[in-house]
């Protein structure tokens, strides 16, 4: 129940779908007063949503700073993994899709490659209502494997369909064999804090990685303060569904 319910609350907090009810409500609304302010709302939020100044600073306010290479101090026993960016069911079914999000298994590759960490565990199995033709961790090892990784340098988690059940899964598998200490999680930025907060509550404190930043360096160029961009919607829509995600999480005792 609570996975539909979040994916509900997930599709509500779409900023183009508040705009768009703004304005259906003041298309049948007979108050004068509220069909104007409605009116309004739509046309002000809009404005907002597609400022790529406005946007990058919300965006750098909420996802951690990015981490260098050589400021990570030690190495690691192994990665955590957080799936969550390829296209399931997509035919011919003989490769692997990424979406955005794939600098999660690029980072994670290099972190390997560079001897920070010994192991890559990748966690998740599909967070769709409908059913995936395989579990997103393996197409993500498949794809590792052709990157050059050894399978026995592999651990797979491919049960879980949300970030809590992540934690709670790979705390279990880990607990007898690994401590927190000698992990990292990898993810994307904005689903950063919601990741590192559900792992703390499961027990499991490691340190974090993360990657593929919605935010950008700030211009102050014209076209960056005053022209629309179709690219701030998708970062707030990214933003919103994740605010989402952590009340949903919070009211249930998840984080």
């Amino acid at each position: 129940m609570f996975f539909i319910l979040s994916k509900t609350i997930n599709f509500l907090a779409m900023p183009l779908v508040l705009i768009f009810l703004c304005w259906i409500v003041a298309r049948f609304i007979r108050n004068k007063k509220w069909k104007r302010r409605l009116l309004v709302t739509g046309v002000v939020v809009l404005y907002v949503l597609t400022n790529d100044f406005i946007t990058n600073e919300v965006a750098r306010l909420w996802e951690p700073p990015a981490i260098a290479y050589n400021q990570l101090t030690k190495t690691y026993k192994l990665g955590i993994l957080l799936t969550g960016v390829t296209k399931g069911n997509k035919e011919p079914a003989d490769r692997v899709y990424f979406q955005r999000g794939a600098d999660r298994i690029v980072h994670a590759l290099q972190l390997y490659k560079k001897g920070i960490i010994e192991k890559i565990l990748i966690s998740g199995g599909s967070g769709m209502l409908t059913e995936r033709s395989r579990p997103e961790a393996d197409e993500i090892a498949e794809a590792l494997m052709l990157m050059g990784v050894p399978p026995e340098d592999l651990i797979i988690e491919n049960k879980t369909r949300n970030t809590y059940e992540s934690a709670v899964a790979v705390t279990s598998l880990l607990q007898t064999t690994y401590r927190p200490s000698e992990c990292i999680l990898i993810t994307s930025a904005y689903h950063m804090p919601r990741s590192i907060a559900c792992y703390k509550k499961a027990g499991w404190p490691c340190d974090t990685f993360a990657c593929d930043f919605l935010a950008h360096e700030r211009k102050y160029t014209p076209d960056a303060l005053f022209i629309p961009h179709a690219e701030s919607v998708v970062i707030w829509t990214t933003l919103m569904r994740e605010w989402a995600g952590m009340v949903a999480y919070k009211l249930s005792g998840y984080i």
